[in-house]
């Protein structure tokens, strides 16, 4: 009788400790049933979550961590995407769980090369750039309700000066792109295409007065047509040369 009382305890402790970790403890799972552990939950003396890491290759390195802080749910994970066994991406939670921004490292390189901000809804608001990976950002991208791209600048000389902008339809196709070819920060330069998306027209502002004084036509088989130029300047075309 004493044999069995002792050893109905042992299975009620072991079912109790594996259900509530003691303080300071770390909860192992096998969350495949493969053998192997691949999580590992870090438990609060409140028996609150602190954080849980995760093992998702089975390769014995840890390539998630997702941090809790005592919350209910995440305010920061922390991912390594190619298994390299450094953190390349960075997710950041509100307090009502939802994602607010993600940090990536694109090339990974060691280095955060984008950022991307979400709405409360789930869906992506903005997107910030570093191409160059300088650690300024170079290029915005800025989405709308439904999550689709309507326009982007870029810094495409690293000058800290925006040159190129680019304007989308409902539909994600660009329709207009305008450029700073004189690195003065305003376009001197716009093109317009075609729903194909091939080009239609490209206006000139070629002495930088704020209007345009040259026009070049195109097919839709991208074969210049015509050309129009405003040779005094003011604001009316007074040559037109066909092709």
């Amino acid at each position: 009788m004493i044999k069995l009382k002792f050893l109905r305890l042992l299975i009620f402790m072991f079912f109790s400790f594996s259900a509530y970790p003691v303080k300071g403890e770390v909860l192992l799972v096998d969350n495949n049933f493969d053998g192997k552990m691949d999580q590992w939950h870090h438990i609060s003396d409140d028996k609150k979550i602190i954080k849980i890491e995760y093992d998702h290759n089975d390769d014995g390195i840890i390539d998630q961590i997702d941090i809790y802080e005592k919350n209910k749910s995440p305010i920061r994970a922390e991912v390594d995407r190619n298994y390299d066994g450094k953190m390349d991406q960075f997710q950041y939670y509100r307090i009502d769980g939802s994602l607010e921004k993600i940090e990536k490292d694109t090339l990974f390189s060691g280095k955060i090369s984008q950022k991307e901000y979400f709405k409360r809804n789930g869906s992506i608001a903005s997107i910030e750039l570093d191409k160059n990976q300088d650690g300024k950002i170079d290029g915005w991208q800025t989405f709308n309700d439904q999550g689709k791209i309507f326009s982007s600048n870029y810094d495409t000389n690293y000058d800290e000066k925006k040159d190129r902008w680019e304007i989308f339809d409902a539909n994600e196709i660009i329709t207009e792109v305008k450029f700073d070819t004189n690195k003065d920060g305003t376009p001197d330069q716009f093109q317009k295409f075609y729903p194909s998306g091939k080009i239609n027209i490209i206006k000139f502002d070629t002495n930088s007065n704020g209007q345009i004084d040259r026009w070049e036509y195109y097919n839709e088989d991208e074969k210049l047509n015509r050309v129009e130029l405003d040779r005094n300047h003011d604001g009316k075309p007074d040559m037109i040369k066909k092709k």
